[in-house]
């Protein structure tokens, strides 16, 4: 068996599966640098990121999968679980390894995992453009903060981008300290330097317009009003919305 050390990226994740066929070294075990614990006992060797290689894995990954599971291989790799890197290593050989249509193969234990995860990260997807909620700030900007179990900002990107086109907007994941900036002609990715973690989910009421805090209580009102207390099911609420996203909910905050 050999370890391959990659920097965790999706580049050098598809160096490594070009480097595996280049070599044929049998077995591999992936390992990301910041994981990788020298063994006296199992060689290891450094993949080092080569756009070319990495191009032409993906192309041909691309060729074999179709952009339904090419869209797949993404999300999951969006999960940021090591398991989920070995699993994309190991489905990237197989796929390339035999016919078109392989990744049908549910028996394969890594195909069900890409589908599984990928399910996962697309669930996360789907609660964030749900259940994200902005608030207006002093200088102009709607801002959210927002701490995913998975990296959803690229997936979520397109879609607030056409949905909130005549406002700029700042949505920041603070688990993963980036964030995107919408300024009415493009999203950018950016980096902000808080003092309190706190103020990265909620920003103090010194930072927020006159009118959020008006915002606020009509939408609290609107919920109040449409609400029926006699059909209230909160067994079947929490599975909806989950409790861990009522902190992003301004009509949870009383």
């Amino acid at each position: 068996m050999t370890i391959f050390v990659f920097d965790g990226s999706l580049e050098g994740l598809l160096c490594a599966v070009f480097e595996w066929f280049e070599r044929k070294p049998g077995k591999v075990l992936l390992k990301t640098a910041a994981a990788y614990q020298p063994d006296a006992f199992v060689p290891s060797m450094q993949v080092y990121n080569d756009i070319k290689k990495a191009d032409r894995v993906w192309k041909a990954l691309q060729l074999k999968l179709g952009s339904d599971w090419s869209r797949r291989f993404y999300c999951t790799y969006l999960s940021e679980l090591e398991s989920a890197l070995t699993a994309l290593f190991e489905f990237a050989c197989y796929i390339l390894s035999n016919p078109p249509g392989a990744q049908q193969n549910y028996g394969n234990p890594y195909v069900l995992e890409v589908s599984q995860v990928a399910k996962k990260v697309d669930r996360e997807k789907h609660r964030m453009k749900a259940f994200i909620r902005f608030q207006h700030t002093a200088d102009g900007l709607f801002y959210c903060g927002i701490d995913p179990d998975f990296n959803v900002l690229p997936l979520i990107m397109k879609h607030f981008k056409d949905r909130y086109a005549d406002q700029p907007w700042i949505i920041y994941d603070i688990k993963r300290h980036y964030g995107l900036y919408y300024d009415l002609d493009k999203v950018e990715e950016i980096n902000i330097s808080f003092n309190e973690q706190k103020a990265m989910l909620q920003p103090s009421e010194h930072h927020l317009s006159d009118k959020e805090s008006l915002y606020a209580v009509l939408w609290k009102d609107y919920f109040k009003s449409v609400n029926i207390p006699a059909r209230k099911n909160t067994k079947l609420h929490v599975q909806h919305v989950p409790k861990r996203y009522w902190k992003y909910l301004t009509e949870k905050q009383f």
